[in-house]
């Protein structure tokens, strides 16, 4: 197969998970226990196709440009796409089709949903390394935000802003990130140093979800 990153591209991806189906002969994907790609093996056990949910109208668009892409293998061709695994689609191309498959899967849950599948607060914490986790405190999303250094009742103040006012899933879709919010409620127990690199950490988490742009062709 050409393209050798793939696998290793798509585990990189936040809750990306892998498994093999024997009767299928398929490599997947998923996130949030939904797939969203696959590599499709022939009976040689060797790749012959990568599948990919796509959006209708770029999928139908990119077939028609490349003759190695085609309507989804054993798939729902309304909504999924093959990519020969030795043709000539551009591996920029195939990133960004891995992407948006991504992307839309995920956007197939609830935003409470996606937050907790992502497994991350609003803000880009991580809550499953934090000490307070399932003990003095549920859980950003778990908890709609009341976390256990909010104040007693009420939700952080990055919850309300992100989620109850803005109606984002997370910090990742505003433009403002990192805002001065951020700065506002900074936990007093961490140095100047500390806080920026916490900063630096989460923004650079959050980026890593943050909703692609549209693609070369408009889609």
């Amino acid at each position: 197969m050409r393209y050798k990153w793939l696998d290793g591209y798509l585990l990189k991806k936040r809750s990306v998970t892998k498994d093999f189906q024997p009767v299928w002969n398929w490599i997947r994907y998923h996130v949030g226990g939904k797939m969203f790609a696959a590599i499709c093996l022939d009976k040689a056990d060797e790749p012959c196709y990568i599948n990919l949910k796509a959006d209708p109208e770029e999928g139908l668009f990119l077939q028609d440009q490349y003759e190695d892409i085609i309507p989804g293998y054993y798939s729902d061709k309304r909504t999924w796409i093959s990519v020969k695994t030795e043709g000539k689609v551009p591996d920029e191309l195939l990133m960004d089709l891995l992407d948006k498959a991504y992307d839309l899967m995920l956007n197939t849950f609830s935003k409470k949903q996606q937050r907790l599948v992502l497994g991350i607060s609003s803000c880009g914490l991580e809550c499953s390394a934090c000490g307070y986790y399932k003990k003095e405190c549920e859980g950003c999303s778990e908890s709609q935000g009341k976390v256990f250094h909010a104040p007693p009742g009420q939700a952080c103040p990055l919850y309300v802003c992100a989620v109850q006012k803005r109606r984002y899933v997370s910090c990742a879709e505003c433009q403002e990130l990192p805002c001065l919010l951020w700065r506002e409620v900074r936990d007093p127990g961490l140095s100047e140093e500390e806080f920026e690199a916490s900063i630096k950490e989460r923004t650079e988490r959050l980026e890593t979800i943050m909703p692609k742009g549209r693609g070369q062709y408009g889609f």
